[in-house]
């Protein structure tokens, strides 16, 4: 078998992850149960996490949230900013600054990022910002329902059971109090959303998360 994901199988050092993040709940809802299945693949994988929009109570909820990923609260391990929820595009350069500036001797091996055709301004800019930083990297554009009506076609599927699937699940609710009351946040959304992107990939009763790759270099490792 040709491992599609360098270090996945065991390799010679640890899967480097970079999940990037417009607020501080969108990688949980986008991509926790990956994470989630990553760490038990892998349980050395290395993952960082950058948010741009952390305002408070938020961020706190953020820090809180990380502990169940394995992630430590530290700033080597995460990097949470201050710009204003929904005028990321016209912070942009200053946001492009923050993104190319983080951790620059961390290479990641596989990052995560929004959907590029999302109609949030600010999950739209970090994709984009995504695509120019991260140029020669495997990058997996993660979806996030709401009442735009963007869902796309995605074509790469990560299979989740269900105790993963209620693990995120309680994550998002145990940890994120402030955006209960959100219409958007709507549990049996994020709930049927893996339903149907399992019934998608042929998981009879199973679960899925789902992700746009627009490149991929499909090469076996080097003996």
């Amino acid at each position: 078998m040709i491992p599609l994901f360098p270090c996945l199988d065991g390799g010679p050092r640890p899967l480097r992850v970079l999940c990037l993040g417009a607020h501080c709940d969108d990688i949980e809802i986008g991509c926790g149960g990956t994470l989630l299945r990553l760490r038990e693949w892998n349980p050395d994988v290395e993952i960082r996490w950058h948010v741009f929009s952390g305002e408070e109570p938020r961020g706190s909820e953020t820090r809180r949230s990380l502990v169940h990923f394995g992630v430590a609260p530290t700033e080597e391990g995460i990097r949470i900013e201050s710009f204003r929820d929904g005028y990321l595009p016209w912070e942009g350069a200053r946001v492009k600054e923050a993104l190319h500036g983080t951790w620059p001797d961390f290479v990641p091996d596989l990052v995560f990022t929004h959907y590029r055709q999302d109609r949030h301004q600010d999950h739209r800019l970090i994709s984009d910002l995504t695509w120019n930083a991260y140029r020669d990297h495997l990058v997996l554009e993660y979806e996030i329902p709401k009442w735009d009506g963007d869902l796309g076609s995605p074509n790469l599927f990560v299979p989740l059971d269900v105790a993963t699937v209620e693990r995120k699940l309680s994550i998002l609710e145990g940890e994120y109090a402030s955006q209960r009351d959100k219409p958007a946040f709507d549990l049996g959304a994020f709930r049927g959303l893996m339903a149907l992107r399992g019934v998608e990939s042929k998981l009879p009763g199973g679960f899925a998360e789902a992700f746009h790759v627009r490149k991929i270099l499909f090469s076996p490792r080097e003996s």
